[in-house]
C-alpha cells in the first residue's frame, strides 16, 4: 500500500531544522571531545596519579575508549525508539543525558580526594556520554536528511556533521583559553572543571532550540502508512533491529567499513596529536591546542563544500578522495610535526582534517540513503556506532601504545593506512545512493519485513 508523499519542507523551515540539529550536535560533540582533550592533558595526573606519565596517559585514554564502547548500546536503544516514536523525542533525551553527564564530571572529586572511587565514577559518567552520543548522531542527520530534497541532500545533511569540528573547536578553544590564562597548577587544581560546568548552560540553549522544530515529514508519512496497514490488513512491523539485520546487513557492513578510516584518522589527528606533539616533539600544550583549534575551524568550513560536491559527483567518489587522501597523508603528517614548529604542526593537522572532511561530509546523506524509513534510525546508527568500538575507541590508545613500544611514528602511520585501505574496499563495494528518494525507499522496503498480527 502506498504511503502518502510528504510535502516538501519550505526553505525557511529547513534552515531552522538544520540549525537545531547543528546546535544540538555541536553541544554533544563539545561534551565528548572535551573529555578527550582533558584525558590527554590532565586526567592522567588527576585520576591515575600512581602511574608513570605514559602509563597514566594510557589509562586515561582507556576511560576515553569506554565512552565508545557504550555507543553501540545507545545506537540500539535510540535507533529502536527513534524508528518507532520519531527522531525529535530521542534527540531531546540524548542531549539531556550527554549534558548531565558532562556537568557531573565537572563536579567530580579527584583521586586525591576519594581515592580509587574517582576513576570508577569517571568511567561511569563516560559510559553515559557514550550511550547518549550513540543515539545522537543518527537522529540529528536523519532529521535534516528527511526534511530536505534529493538534489541538495548532501549539502544540507553535511551541516549536522559540522557539529563535530564545531564541538572540537569550542572544547579546544575553551581549554586553550584556560591554559593561556591560568598557571599549570591552577588549571590542574580547578581550571579544568570550568569547561565541563559550562555544558549545563549550553544544554539549556540546545533544548530550547530542539523543542521548537517539527518531526520529520518522511517519518510521519511512513508511520501513518504503517498504522493504516495494521488497521486494514492486520500487518504489524518487525522490530527495526530485526528488519535491519535481515534486509540491510550488507549496508550495515559497508557503513562500518566506511567509518574505519574516517574514525581512526580523526582521533589520531585531534586527540593523539596532543600527546605526540607534547611528549615526543617537545611542543607546549598551548601550541598543540592552537594547531587543533585552527585546523578545526578550517574543517568546519570545508565540510559543507565536500557535502555539496557529493551532490554533484556522488557520495562514493568524494568519500574515496578522503580515504585515499588520509592514507597518503600519514607519513608527511608526522614528518611535518617532527620539525617541531607551529607552522609545520598546523599544516599537518589542517590538511589531515580537510581530507577527513571528504569522508565525513557525505557520510550523513550516504548512510541515510541506504535504509528504509522505518528502520533508518536503527540502520544508520548501528552501522556508524558499532564500527566506533573498533575504530575511534582504541585509536588514541593504540597510537600511544605503538609510540611507547617503538618510539617512532612509523607504525602509527601504517595503522591509519591499513584503516584507509579497508574503507576504500567498503566504498568500492557500496552502491551509489545520490538522487535517492527517501520516501521512495520507504515504499520499496521489503514486504517480508512485516508480519501479520495473527501469525
Amino acid at each position: 500500500m502506498a504511503a502518502a508523499t510528504p510535502s516538501p519542507t519550505p526553505p525557511g523551515s529547513l534552515k531552522r531544522i538544520v540549525a537545531a540539529s547543528l546546535i544540538g550536535t555541536t553541544i554533544e560533540w563539545y561534551d565528548f571531545f572535551l573529555y578527550g582533550s582533558a584525558a590527554a592533558l590532565v586526567f592522567n595526573k588527576l585520576f591515575f596519579p600512581e602511574s608513570d606519565p605514559l602509563v597514566g596517559t594510557l589509562l586515561s585514554f582507556l576511560t576515553y575508549a569506554v565512552g565508545f564502547a557504550a555507543r553501540p548500546l545507545g545506537a540500539l536503544v535510540f535507533g529502536h525508539y527513534g524508528d518507532r516514536l520519531g527522531r525529535k523525542k530521542l534527540l531531546v533525551l540524548s542531549l539531556l543525558l550527554m549534558g548531565g553527564a558532562t556537568f557531573a564530571i565537572g563536579l567530580l572529586p579527584t583521586h586525591a580526594t576519594i581515592g580509587s572511587a574517582a576513576p570508577v565514577l569517571l568511567t561511569v559518567l563516560r559510559l553515559v556520554q557514550g550511550f547518549a552520543l550513540g543515539g545522537e548522531w543518527g537522529g540529528a542527520v536523519l532529521l535534516v536528511s528527511e526534511h530536505g530534497d534529493a538534489k541538495r541532500r548532501g549539502f544540507w545533511a553535511s551541516w549536522p556533521q559540522t557539529g563535530a569540528p564545531a564541538g572540537q573547536l569550542l572544547a579546544t578553544g575553551v581549554l586553550s583559553a584556560l591554559t593561556a590564562l591560568l598557571s599549570d597548577a591552577a588549571f590542574a587544581s580547578w581550571g579544568w572543571r570550568i569547561p565541563f560546568l559550562l555544558s549545563g548552560v549550553l544544554v539549556v540553549v540546545g533544548l530550547w532550540i530542539r523543542l521548537s522544530v517539527d518531526e520529520s515529514p518522511v517519518f510521519k508519512a511512513a508511520l501513518a502508512a504503517a498504522e493504516e496497514r495494521r488497521a486494514t490488513v492486520g500487518q504489524v512491523e518487525k522490530m527495526p533491529l530485526v528488519a535491519v539485520l535481515r534486509h540491510h546487513w550488507r549496508d550495515v557492513l559497508i557503513a562500518m567499513g566506511a567509518r574505519m578510516a574516517e574514525n581512526i584518522s580523526y582521533y589520531v589527528i585531534t586527540a593523539f596529536i596532543l600527546v605526540y606533539a607534547t611528549t615526543q616533539v617537545g611542543l607546549s600544550k598551548q601550541t598543540a591546542l592552537n594547531a587543533v583549534l585552527i585546523g578545526s575551524a578550517v574543517h568546519f568550513a570545508v565540510i559543507p563544500l565536500w557535502g555539496a560536491l557529493s551532490d554533484r559527483l556522488g557520495r562514493r567518489p568524494v568519500y574515496l578522495i578522503g580515504a585515499v587522501g588520509v592514507g597518503a597523508w600519514m607519513f608527511p603528517f608526522f614528518t611535518l610535526i617532527d620539525r617541531g614548529t607551529f607552522g609545520s604542526l598546523l599544516l599537518a593537522v589542517t590538511v589531515g582534517l580537510v581530507l577527513h572532511g571528504a569522508m565525513y561530509a557525505p557520510q550523513a546523506a550516504f548512510f541515510s540513503e541506504m535504509f528504509a524509513t522505518r528502520m533508518r534510525y536503527s540502520g544508520a546508527s548501528i552501522g556508524a556506532q558499532f564500527s566506533s568500538v573498533a575504530a575511534g575507541a582504541p585509536a588514541p590508545l593504540i597510537a600511544t601504545a605503538l609510540l611507547a613500544d617503538h618510539g617512532t611514528s612509523t607504525p602509527i602511520s601504517l595503522y591509519v593506512i591499513a584503516a584507509a585501505l579497508l574503507t576504500v574496499v567498503a566504498i568500492i563495494c557500496a552502491r551509489e545512493t545520490r538522487d535517492s528518494d527517501l520516501g521512495d525507499v520507504a515504499e520499496r522496503a521489503p514486504e517480508d519485513s512485516r508480519v501479520r498480527a495473527d501469525a
